[in-house]
């Protein structure tokens, strides 16, 4: 793609507030290239992505230069973000915080379009140009289907398929593999060769190995804003990260026999249904004090709507019974939801409300989204104290929408925890943490467990496991069966 758009950063800063996102970026991309862009959370990856694509712009210091060109024309912004595809999970969270429910067809048309909703008609030619990226995508069989009601990793391949609509010079692909399993990540992997080979280039930030798309060759690296040293990306590179991310499987000896105590819930004979659509059949289960149970299954196994079911967020269908032992028949679910923490991607993508992130740590105390009440100080002692832990005291003040997808994930563990509860609810919890956060968050649930906390943490990489979990579920075709706690196989 030697005529694609190239662009260029000359002394380019950022900054949000009063603090500096971005300092003193000088970047040349240029057609044909491939990049891994790497820091931790809070280092600045996602805003340089959007600077790159014209959705930020730099704060003027009077020294700053961005530039686009075409070989030796020189791009507007308006045609250069036309160039520019930008897909994360962060966009995908943006359909359902807006029940953007369009069909698949239209979606992808949409990236034709350069709207988010399908505005005017679809041509012929167009018609045929989607068919041709659905079936590129092994997207045929969803083509008719709504897009909300598509599994985690459905979700992401259409969005994949909306940006190679657009026919971009460059492919933007933050944290793009965070929450897939090991088959769309496979399906990603084949879509985005099959790009290579026609020259595509891209720029994809990631914190794990695996997390790095096949055909990258460049390595960018971010540090409390500031860019490290451009270069060629090596295998010694991929193994920095494997080590950082602590890849390795775990040993089955890391498994300890669970220390049976009291009945917490019973499932029994549950049938249960989402948007009229079968998840899980005959689901018998028991949940007891001690035990860790880390739970396995394909994107659209069922993983997230099994711990709605335990939240109380779902309900069984007629004839199957849950059983919350110390809350009678009749109980306000709300006083259930406040003897649990609860974290999901679903969570992070539902909170858009105009709140603090004090304010959002807080609710935990609740089991609310937002507060209907102003937070009490016991409420903002405990808020506070663990926005301390998780290094987010500086962004206090901030809006969720104004984070990271790394930093916001963060400030939900820490409204799970604030409510200092008897069983968390984990989905994905580490997704989109850098390598020392999920180091210090493991050791954080390593020593919940020790203090008698019951876990339940839905995970598609085995090493996102705590060491001390006592069982595992692996749901597959609607069912359930009883698996080893640190294998997903």
């Amino acid at each position: 793609m030697s005529s694609g758009l190239a662009v260029s950063l000359r002394a380019v800063s950022v900054r949000r507030g009063d603090k500096w996102i971005l300092r003193n970026i000088s970047l040349c991309i240029k057609p044909g290239e491939r990049w891994a862009l790497i820091g931790e959370n809070g280092a600045g990856k996602t805003q340089l992505l959007k600077l790159l694509c014209g959705d930020v712009w730099p704060t003027p210091t009077g020294r700053e230069q961005l530039s686009y060109s075409i070989g030796s024309r020189a791009v507007d912004p308006v045609e250069a973000k036309s160039r520019i595809a930008y897909i994360g999970a962060e966009r995908q969270d943006k359909y359902a915080r807006y029940g953007w429910d369009l069909r698949v067809r239209d979606l992808i048309a949409t990236g034709m379009h350069g709207t988010d909703l399908l505005l005017s008609p679809v041509t012929p030619q167009q018609r045929r140009r989607v068919g041709g990226i659905l079936a590129a995508c092994g997207l045929k069989r969803e083509a008719a289907r709504r897009f909300l009601s598509l599994s985690y990793g459905e979700k992401r391949i259409a969005l994949l398929a909306r940006a190679l609509a657009q026919n971009p010079d460059w492919l933007l692909l933050d944290e793009f593999y965070n929450g897939l399993d090991a088959e769309h990540r496979a399906r990603i992997d084949d879509i985005l060769e099959a790009a290579r080979r026609g020259g595509q280039s891209w720029i994809a930030t990631a914190h794990r190995a695996v997390d790095v798309p096949r055909g990258t060759d460049r390595l960018v690296e971010l540090k409390a804003g500031r860019l490290l040293p451009l270069k060629r990306l090596s295998r010694a590179d991929l193994k920095r990260l494997v080590r950082a991310a602590d890849e390795r499987p775990k040993s089955a000896r890391a498994q300890r026999a669970a220390i049976a105590g009291e009945l917490l819930l019973r499932l029994r004979a549950v049938d249960l249904y989402v948007d009229y659509r079968p998840v899980l059949r005959d689901l018998n289960w028991e949940l007891r004090s001690g035990e860790h149970w880390a739970v396995f299954g394909a994107n659209g196994a069922g993983k997230s709507s099994f711990l709605k079911l335990i939240y109380g967020d779902l309900s069984p269908a007629l004839g199957g019974r849950i059983e919350r032992i110390g809350f009678p028949k009749g109980t306000p679910i709300g006083e259930w939801k406040r003897q649990l923490g609860y974290v999901s991607p679903e969570l992070q993508s539902d909170y858009a409300v105009d709140v603090s992130v004090l304010e959002l740590v807080a609710s935990g105390r609740h089991a609310s989204i937002g507060l209907v009440d102003a937070p009490s100080a016991r409420d903002l002692r405990a808020a506070l104290g663990w926005l301390k832990f998780f290094a987010l005291s500086s962004v206090a003040k901030r809006r969720p929408r104004e984070l990271s997808y790394g930093q916001l994930r963060r400030a939900l563990i820490a409204r799970a925890l604030a409510a200092n509860p008897r069983i968390l609810l984990l989905d994905e919890p580490l997704t989109g943490l850098d390598p020392r956060q999920r180091g210090a968050m493991k050791r954080l649930l390593e020593k919940m467990m020790k203090q008698r906390r019951t876990l339940i943490i839905a995970v598609h990489h085995v090493e996102d496991l705590p060491r001390g979990m006592t069982h595992g579920l692996h749901l597959h075709n609607r069912r359930a069966r009883l698996a080893d706690a640190y294998s997903a196989d």
